[in-house]
């Protein structure tokens, strides 16, 4: 099975990146990334850790939902980064995470990733993979949170009838929408130095600059959507977000509804089947 090169990860690293990390490590397998630096030490504030593997046995989503991948399948990184001031509105963080992503696939190759808020990155229309950003625990008064970063390469035939019924979107992967397939020491040091960028530029200015550069990623656009808030369902069209973050829908009856936290289950483009 193929397993990522530490080497060659590090050597793909920008100057900004290096003085800002304090450990890179890669895992022949794994249960969680996630898990993982949750449980190490936190890093120095303006200092972050990095955990990677190709091979993930016990992945985790939003709301305990599992993580699923067959083994050497898809990139799974996490990414411990401890602010030295805490920035305001950390709930969009997520969202600015994603556009970060998009952009360092975009420097491997990889054109038309799009997101499906508030986590979920999407490419001709299935699931490519997921972000999930957890608070670390920690005596401190340091603010540090654990950034874990999915993303499908190969997942082969057949996977897709594994994952149940429960998905709101088809498996996608770069095998089928890529034309070449990147390099993954290569796209492991995109992600981070992007990440890494993207959580320092988020503490200096908070989501403001990200908020400009949503409308472009934006995948639910303009759809029919139901979202799941608190198990109640609110249906209409996804009509973008606010300034901070919040999903906004254009309810039936005329109302302009703010979602701050649900998952959408649901998403019709205007006219036919997304």
């Amino acid at each position: 099975m193929t397993v990522l090169d530490v080497d060659r990860i590090g050597a793909g690293l920008d100057a900004i990146t290096r003085t800002r990390l304090e450990l890179l490590e890669t895992f022949d397998e794994i249960d969680s990334t996630n898990s993982y630096l949750m449980q190490q030490a936190q890093p120095q504030p303006g200092s972050s850790r990095v955990a990677a593997t190709l091979n993930q046995t016990a992945g985790r989503g939003r709301y305990g939902k599992k993580w699923l991948s067959p083994p050497g399948s898809g990139l799974c990184l996490s990414i411990a980064y401890t602010f030295v001031h805490k920035p305001e509105n950390l709930p969009a963080l997520t969202l600015a995470i994603g556009l970060g992503v998009i952009k360092a696939l975009q420097e491997c190759g990889v054109d038309g990733v799009m997101l499906k808020w508030p986590n979920d990155l999407v490419l001709q229309g299935g699931k490519l993979g997921g972000i999930l950003t957890e608070a670390h625990a920690s005596s401190t008064k340091a603010i540090s949170l654990v950034t874990g970063i999915g993303v499908n390469i190969d997942v082969g035939a057949g996977f897709e009838h594994e994952l149940g019924p429960e998905r709101t979107l088809p498996v996608a992967d770069l095998s089928v929408c890529a034309a070449e397939l990147p390099d993954r020491d290569r796209m492991t040091a995109h992600i981070v130095n992007a990440t890494v960028s993207t959580l320092a530029e988020y503490e200096d200015s908070g989501f403001a600059p990200f908020f400009r550069r949503w409308p472009a990623c934006d995948w639910l656009q303009g759809q029919d959507i139901t979202v799941d808030v608190q198990q109640r369902h609110l249906s209409g069209l996804a009509a973008g977000i606010d300034e901070e973050g919040a999903l906004l829908l254009d309810s039936r009856t005329g109302e302009r509804l703010r979602v701050t936290s649900g998952s959408v289950v649901a998403a019709n483009r205007v006219g036919g089947t997304a």
